[in-house]
């Protein structure tokens, strides 16, 4: 079997064998080992053999190893069939990545106006019409040329991020010690590491010196656990304390974080929410182009028997200027320009679509250990008990103090030390005799001191309050138990870890002398604290409309007590419920309903935090994930909005939308308002390109068919280019954010589209009818144009239209974006200035323009002065259009869909979604067209998602050097 169909074998073994790490007992290989053949295929079936539970000595025979190590050709032969031990990823051609942008129903559209123009429109003795393909293409590629780079920087500043990493791990091959990328790490090598070290991959421990494993990145687990001899060790788990050695016993993507990070992606459309707005906009923009072109070809063609080219001609101007080309742009340019707001608040965004599911997410996931927390064991003060009046509660914290470890330490001694406040008072005024650390069998640590004020000896143990009880013989009494027993089940109710600390004094100079008793003096827990900010930060993320869950690898009693202190709710649920759904006896109906009401679930693992996102996404919500290890990694990916929080495992960062470079999780709020400023942006530009569509394609079809009005195409195609630029600008323009999650409400935009497209159309075909039927203008004002009496299609005529359809629709913009009167909120410099620019261009092309080939020519000074006018006049009124609209037709659109909401069972935090398009297929896909194209092209295999859609992994085994370029992002490790 082939590498490749091993990864996908093992893909697929994922979710089997994901939660297989719990097994503790002993097993017997199914095979005879004598006979096996040292394959993938083979190592990893767990059915024969399982390298987790099997006895060390037949792990040793079976990888063909021993303490020596592997040799350097041995492992170099292993390499080849088993791999690297890292996780593929894949580069994406850039041309092909370029055309991509090409790709969607609106780009077709244009690109058939463009074959039209240069192919269909040779006829009649008329050369083609270069200006209008020479045009269109240079309008394709300015739109698509801006997309491009934008997403090509996003893709290019992950790549570097993940690129700069280099991971090493210390290998004993041929009996020889050395130091190389753990990427050439293989099974069957003997590694070594020590405090402070990442584990380079799944092993199984042949020799361990008091070693304790921090795996709260891969199982949410917030204490280390300690390892012995035979115990397994995962990839991208941290040495806490001690040292090891180990053998390797799987690697890349066999290993406990391989198979997490199999899930990332699974189930995955490759589909964005933005993709199907777009899909959906698009798609009116196309049915109402089709009809009325449809309409166009009957009437022109059959009613008023058009020439072949003329009636192409008419059919190009609805093409051109009905087609929202610079809709993708626009949006991927607002949502770039957000990004780089977003990173002034130490955000990173890494798919810039995801800005705009933030705006909507309406609740937010959360891991506990290390996002919520700060993963940092901490004594809770207000839980210390003294069980004599003799010592108060911070006697008991500096006796716990004097019996910690003051160097090499672990956790918990950490803990009590960072407790002073002060490490230097671990050992104030007091000479160290004798010491005994922690052991298994004791389960406490003892010193014994002299007093430097008074000389006497004393000693202090701290413990298990079993142990602590039982080394007790001075002052023990049935009521002393009972009460000790009571506080130790509080604490456990709350989640809270207990150690007992005890205390006798020593007669004479002999350290080694039996004191006067052992005599229990307090009762200590201790606990991962919640970062400073989380709870303002949980208040303000409620505050704005977004529901927090915690979803915790942690045990139950901790995430219900990390709740309680949060504000956040202690309503949780352990993982089985996830699989067992509500009790018999719950008010829950099925299980959507239980997890929708839940504040958090504990004791879960990757797969149940995949689900849990995936069911609340099935009741119409958008999702964000908040997490910092592997184990958060598939529910990042799954999850509309993936967020990393500053710490987090290269897993974590590399499935995630959003990573956050600063700790605290205060950014997240930052980032929410921040999507909603962007959100308000494309909502009001969307409005503006449907009603530019309807606008241009009522009113040339409506002239048409009037008074046979033959608009040349090119002065469309300018009207194009100069909105382009101008609306470009809206990616910085000044809006509020709301107050509640944004949706994309479109039957409210195609109203408010439909509305002031039909009311510019009126505003332009009364000028036209005035001008033809009339001498209004030429009588009060003293201009005249080409011909008398005015013919339907004189150039100056032309002219006329264009400017006025230039200045009113560009004139819109400011409209959309404003919720009151126009006038009431200032837009940015850079769009008014934009517009101003835009304005003169149009004025001056009125002016002097004089193309033949456009069938314009210029048109005087007071023509000019009248257009402004009439424009100003009927601009004023779209206000009150947009308050009757809101007053009517909105409202009823709004009450219905509240109806709706408050019908429908089991999701009642759920906001109302845009359903999917039925031609979000033709959007929705670049990455397979691009695909495909690479195959037949010959660009090779190596094709993966476009850069903003990237979600790939770097290698765990680099968390420090990832914590460091999380801080610094466009540093380099060395």
């Amino acid at each position: 079997m082939s590498r490749d169909e091993h990864l996908v074998n093992a893909s697929e073994r994922a979710r089997r064998e994901y939660l297989d790490h719990t097994a503790t007992t002993a097993t017997q290989p199914h095979v005879d080992m004598s006979t096996i053949e040292l394959t993938a295929e083979d190592l990893y079936d767990k059915e024969r053999v399982d390298l987790d539970t099997l006895c060390i000595d037949d792990v040793f025979k079976l990888l063909r190893s021993d303490h020596d190590g592997l040799s350097d050709e041995e492992a170099q032969r292993r390499l080849q069939f088993f791999g690297p031990n890292r996780l593929e990823q894949e580069e994406q051609n850039p041309f092909l990545q370029f055309l991509s942008f090409m790709w969607n129903p609106l780009s077709w559209v244009m690109e058939a106006a463009a074959l039209v123009a240069i192919a269909l429109s040779n006829g009649q003795g008329r050369a083609p019409d270069w200006e209008d393909f020479l045009g269109i293409t240079f309008l394709l590629l300015i739109n698509s040329s801006i997309g491009f780079y934008e997403e090509r920087g996003a893709g290019n500043a992950v790549k570097a991020l993940m690129d700069s990493l280099a991971p090493r791990a210390k290998v004993k091959r041929s009996g020889t010690w050395c130091d190389i990328e753990s990427s050439g790490l293989v099974p069957g090598d003997i590694i070594s590491f020590k405090i402070g070290n990442i584990v380079p991959a799944d092993c199984r421990l042949t020799e361990s010196i008091n070693v304790s494993i921090d795996q709260a990145a891969l199982t949410g687990e917030a204490f280390p656990q300690t390892k012995k001899p035979g115990d397994q060790c995962f990839s991208g788990s941290t040495c806490k304390q001690g040292e090891a050695e180990g053998i390797i016993i799987s690697t890349g993507i066999n290993t406990y974080f391989g198979r997490a990070s199999s899930l990332v992606g699974l189930e995955d459309d490759s589909t964005g929410h933005l993709q199907k707005i777009l899909a959906q906009i698009g798609s009116f923009c196309l049915v109402v182009i089709g009809i009325f072109v449809i309409a166009e070809i009957l009437v022109l063609y059959a009613g008023f028997r058009y020439d072949y080219r003329r009636g192409l001609d008419n059919i190009l101007v609805l093409l051109i200027g009905g087609i929202p080309i610079a809709m993708p742009t626009v949006l991927s340019v607002t949502l770039a320009v957000g990004a780089q707001q977003l990173a002034k608040h130490k955000a990173i965004v890494t798919r810039i679509t995801a800005i705009e599911e933030l705006a909507g997410v309406t609740i937010l996931c959360s891991d506990k250990t290390g996002t919520l927390t700060t993963n940092k064991l901490t004594i809770d003060r207000e839980t210390v008990v003294s069980y004599t009046p003799r010592f108060s509660t911070e006697d008991i914290i500096l006796f716990a103090a004097y019996a910690s470890r003051t160097e090499n330490q672990d956790a918990i001694d950490a803990s009590v030390i960072f407790a002073l406040g002060d490490a230097a008072k671990a050992r104030e005024g007091i000479e160290l005799l004798d010491f005994k650390p922690f052991n298994s069998t004791d389960k406490r640590t003892e010193i014994t001191y002299r007093e430097v004020a008074s000389g006497q000896l004393k000693r202090i143990s701290k413990g298990m309050t079993v142990k602590i009880m039982d080394l007790c013989t001075r002052g023990v009494s049935t009521e002393l138990e009972e009460r000790l027993e009571e506080d130790v089940k509080e604490h456990a109710r709350r989640g809270l870890r207990s150690l007992a600390v005890a205390y006798e004094e020593v007669d004479g100079d002999n350290p080694m002398a039996e004191g006067n008793g052992f005599e229990l003096i307090g009762l200590f827990a201790f606990f991962d604290p919640p970062r400073g900010d989380t709870k303002q930060t949980i208040d303000d993320a409620l505050g704005l409309g977004v529901k927090i869950k915690m979803v915790t690898g942690d045990q139950l009693a901790i995430a219900k007590e990390t709740g309680r202190r949060l504000g956040m709710g202690d309503h949780m649920y352990p993982a089985s419920s996830l699989k067992n759904g509500p009790a018999p006896d719950s008010s829950y109906v099925n299980l959507d309903e239980m997890i929708l009401a839940a504040d958090g679930f504990a004791g879960v693992f990757p797969e149940h935090k995949y689900d849990i996102v995936k069911r609340l996404q099935g009741l119409g919500h958008l999702v964000a994930m908040t997490g910092d290890g592997a184990n958060d990694a598939p529910a990042l990916s799954r999850a509309n909005v993936g967020i990393a929080v500053e710490g987090s495992t290269d897993a974590a960062r590399g499935a995630a939308d959003i990573v956050l470079t600063e700790p605290g999780l205060s950014t997240i709020v930052h980032a929410i308002r921040g999507s909603r400023i962007i959100f308000q942006r494309m909502r009001n530009y969307s409005i503006y390109a449907c009603a530019v569509t309807i606008r241009i394609v009522v009113c040339f079809a409506v002239l048409a068919f009037a008074y046979k009005f033959d608009f040349p195409p090119f002065m469309v195609l300018i009207i194009a280019l100069l909105n382009d630029g101008t609306i470009m600008t809206l990616s910085v323009d000044r809006v509020l954010p709301s107050n509640t999650p944004d949706s994309w409400d479109l039957a409210e935009i195609f109203s408010f589209a439909v509305a002031y497209g039909l009311y510019l159309t009126l505003s332009t075909v009364s000028l036209v009818v005035i001008v033809l039927e009339t001498t209004f203008f030429q009588d009060h004002f003293g201009v005249t144009l080409g011909s008398f009496p005015v013919q339907h299609n004189d150039t100056q005529l032309h002219m006329l239209v264009y400017l006025q359809v230039a200045i009113i629709s560009q004139a819109l913009i400011f409209v959309t974006r404003a919720h009151g009167f126009f006038f009431m909120e200032r837009p940015s410099t850079a769009l008014l200035a934009a517009f101003c620019v835009a304005q003169l261009v149009s004025s001056i092309i009125a002016a002097y323009a004089d193309w033949g080939f456009t069938k314009i020519h210029p048109i005087s000074g007071g023509w000019i002065g009248i257009v402004w006018v009439w424009n100003i006049i009927w601009f004023i009124p779209l206000d009150w259009i947009k308050f009757a609209m809101k007053a009517t037709v909105i409202k009823v659109l709004r009450e219905r869909r509240l109806k709706q909401q408050l019908a429908t069972p089991s999701t009642g935090l759920a906001l109302a979604r845009t359903r999917t398009s039925i031609h979000e297929s033709l959007y929705s896909n670049r990455v397979s067209f691009i695909r495909r194209a690479a195959r037949k092209v010959g660009f090779g295999g190596k094709i993966s998602v476009q850069a903003e859609e990237l979600q790939r992994f770097g290698s765990i085994q680099t968390h420090n050097a990832g914590v460091t370029l999380a801080k610094n992002p466009s540093v380099h490790a060395p």
